[in-house]
């Protein structure tokens, strides 16, 4: 592998690659890497032209959590004798500086921890010359077929086998994945007619997203989680933990599908920011048709518990939240509501939505943190390689007026 990274400046392969990471069990903890996987792919031929992997020893073992082996299967007995990430940092900084990197979820995780890595050691972290996040790229252009687009997903959506959660597997996969979709997408572009409207899916399907990421060209970040507890203030909607934004094509590409334009014919003074929202109270009304709904100061706390339920999409992963054994329901009264149109959040044609925003009472938002601490629980130990969005919203200097998004 050293002869084919001795020139830098002729750094045509692409660099897939992959990192396990222990995973935090509580607020405040950090990644440490336990392996690092990474092979170097010619870009005309799709062929692998060197590999390498190594186990890395974390500096400290307890952040090995049975937790972390539950989902990579890397105890502390296996990198006992494994070198540091500081042993292994020139390696591994001349297999990704200058090249175009590329992988699954790699800007919102891999990526990160990287640097993160680097940063422990006081090294400069490599940089690349490129960045091709598979995740983002395939939920752009091959749509939501595969359910919720992890690697997992995608690999049984193809036959390819269970994900090892195992760097170079990973990795391996990752391409091979791309090259069964990038052939689906070349057929489907020769016959459109035919196979494109024989897809359930259209081909410009968008993704819910933590964040509206604009750190690069490709796209923004990505998020699978749900959590669902009712919340219900008559005649409000149902409350969301997630938001929506739109992956933007590269290259000027267009989809049949794609209404976007109609966005760019709308008068500006629809699309105004959250600040100028109106804001309106929700009362209480004398109908009983709520009867199943609780009030927040009528939730016991300690009979709140996590289930999991049937995924709307194959891989998907839906969690709910029940109370004394029956799906929670809350119904609050008077709530503070703040609504408008924003283009920080769009429906999957890229038009602004219509954006709801609550200012949740103390009460409120006890309930709701329980709730999303279970839920958050069973999140991480399902493994996801999402990150988990907060239902109640706390913004810095506003810890003290919490609101909640409903959608």
């Amino acid at each position: 592998m050293e002869a084919a990274m001795e020139s830098i400046g002729e750094r045509s392969e692409i660099a897939f690659f992959d990192v396990e990471t222990t995973v935090p069990t509580k607020t405040g903890q950090g990644f440490a890497i336990l392996e690092f996987g990474a092979i170097l792919v010619c870009p005309k031929k799709l062929v692998e032209l060197e590999s390498y992997s190594t186990l890395v020893r974390p500096l400290d073992l307890s952040l090995i959590s049975s937790l972390s082996v539950r989902c990579n299967g890397i105890s502390k007995d296996a990198v006992i004798s494994a070198p540091t990430f500081c042993d292994i940092a020139d390696k591994v900084y001349d297999i990704l500086h200058g090249r175009i990197w590329a992988g699954h979820n790699i800007l919102r995780f891999d990526c990160k921890r990287i640097k993160e890595a680097f940063a422990a050691i006081s090294r400069p972290a490599p940089e690349p010359k490129g960045m091709i996040d598979s995740l983002v790229l395939l939920t752009q252009h091959f749509g939501r077929r595969a359910g919720d687009m992890k690697m997992a997903s995608l690999a049984t959506y193809f036959g390819l086998g269970q994900q090892t959660h195992r760097s170079l597997d990973d990795v391996r996969m990752n391409l091979e994945v791309l090259k069964y979709c990038a052939a689906v997408l070349f057929l489907e572009s020769s016959l459109p007619e035919i196979l494109k409207t024989n897809s359930w899916v259209s081909p410009n399907a968008n993704t819910r997203s933590r964040v509206n990421d604009r750190s690069t060209p490709e796209g923004k970040s990505l998020n699978a989680n749900k959590l669902s507890p009712v919340l219900r203030s008559e005649n409000s909607p149902t409350l969301s933990s997630t938001n929506y934004s739109k992956d933007e094509p590269t290259g000027g590409q267009s989809y049949p599908f794609d209404l976007r334009s109609l966005s760019d014919q709308m008068k500006p003074e629809f699309l105004q920011p959250d600040v100028t929202m109106k804001e309106t109270h929700v009362a209480g009304s004398p109908e009983t048709s709520y009867a199943s709904f609780l009030e927040p100061d009528e939730v016991s706390i300690p009979c709140l518990r996590a289930s999991s339920v049937a995924p709307i999409h194959r891989g998907a992963q839906r969690i709910q939240i029940l109370h004394e054994g029956v799906i929670l329901k809350l119904n609050c009264t008077k709530l503070r509501v703040r609504f408008g149109l924003s283009t920080k959040f769009v429906d999957q044609a890229g038009r602004p939505r219509l954006s709801f925003v609550v200012d949740s009472p103390l009460a409120l938002s006890k309930v709701l943190d329980v709730c999303d601490q279970l839920a958050k629980k069973m999140f991480l130990e399902s493994c996801s390689e999402s990150e988990w969005r907060p239902v109640v919203i706390r913004r810095n200097g506003f810890e003290d007026s919490p609101t909640v998004r409903l959608q």
